[in-house]
């Protein structure tokens, strides 16, 4: 099958990152330009950082941005072809054999070929992600869980967009889908895997941005929750932690505090709720008490320019 280009993208950068504003997601520039990249030159968009940063967030945006389908390969340790680009439906294909050898009409070859057709086959994300030629954002999340092997058939796939599957032929994207990897860094990816992407490193937001993601993605924190919280948490990240907290974690202890109907910040609702940021009971425990109020008052006396982690 022909390849087309890629989905239409806006026409700027800018563009690019009003239309994941109105997405809900608080792309900064370097970020907007990087997905603009991508989508203009038809490169898959590698992006790496700590857990909870946002970066599956950019596929899930940009695919509504996009009017695109999201295809989400979750990777995880063992992960190989069965479960990520395609498998026979066994059960479905001895079922049928056994209607055939019911009917007493079995040809073996008529009956090989039918037993291994596209009616059989259970298509797994890589494999969906060339069909069709609809709009898709393909999203491989946590590349770095997955094995080594697994990242040699992934850059094969990656180099021409096609997918051979020997009982039934080749399959070849009608229209390449916008490709998004992400990384937690728990293992260093290949280069030359890297090589074929357009890289960019998300790192925690600093103190305008993350302020700006609570207040779009939690419409029901007050002003001056929202701003208490996101400056406490950028102080929490300066302590000396087993795990530090993620925007994922600083949402949700948000939630929770609004839940909890809560009009500001003071130490005791700080030491009853830490365990939603924090996840490692040596966390809890380091922080709890004295050094919750050294950080508060901190975070109290935080300039309005000042933001990002610190050390």
């Amino acid at each position: 099958m022909e390849q087309t280009t890629a989905p239409a993208t806006p026409e700027s950068v800018d563009a690019l990152q009003e239309a994941l504003r109105g997405e809900m997601y608080v792309a900064d520039r370097g970020l907007a330009m990087s997905v603009y990249l991508a989508l203009q030159l038809g490169r898959p968009l590698f992006l790496e950082g700590e857990a909870g940063v946002g970066k599956t967030e950019v596929a899930r945006a940009l695919s509504s941005a996009l009017n695109a389908r999201l295809i989400r390969l979750q990777c995880y340790e063992g992960l190989d072809v069965s479960q990520a680009v395609y498998e026979w439906n066994y059960s479905r294909q001895l079922l049928h054999l056994r209607l055939l050898e019911a009917s007493g009409d079995v040809d073996r070859e008529s009956a090989e070929r039918e037993l291994f057709s596209e009616d059989f086959l259970i298509k797994r994300p890589l494999l969906q992600a060339l069909e069709g030629g609809e709009r898709k954002v393909l999203l491989i999340d946590e590349l770095d869980r997955a094995d080594e092997e697994f990242e040699g058939y992934l850059l094969e796939m990656l180099s021409d967009f096609q997918i051979t599957v020997p009982e039934v032929g080749t399959y070849a994207a009608e229209s390449r889908p916008v490709v998004v990897i992400t990384s937690n860094r728990t293992r260093e990816i290949h280069d030359a895997l890297k090589r074929r992407c357009l890289y960019y490193w998300i790192d925690y937001p600093d103190l305008a941005k993350e302020t700006e993601i609570v207040r779009s993605k939690a419409p029901g924190a007050s002003g001056r929750l929202a701003a208490q919280v996101t400056a406490f948490v950028q102080e929490l990240r300066g302590a000396e932690l087993y795990k530090v907290p993620g925007v994922a974690e600083t949402l949700d202890w948000t939630a929770a505090l609004v839940s909890l109907n809560t009009e500001q910040l003071t130490p005791e609702v700080i030491d009853e709720t830490l365990g939603v940021m924090l996840k490692y009971r040596e966390d809890v425990e380091n922080v709890r008490g004295e050094q919750t109020r050294e950080l508060l008052a901190r975070a109290q006396n935080r300039g309005a320019g000042r933001g990002g982690r610190r050390g």
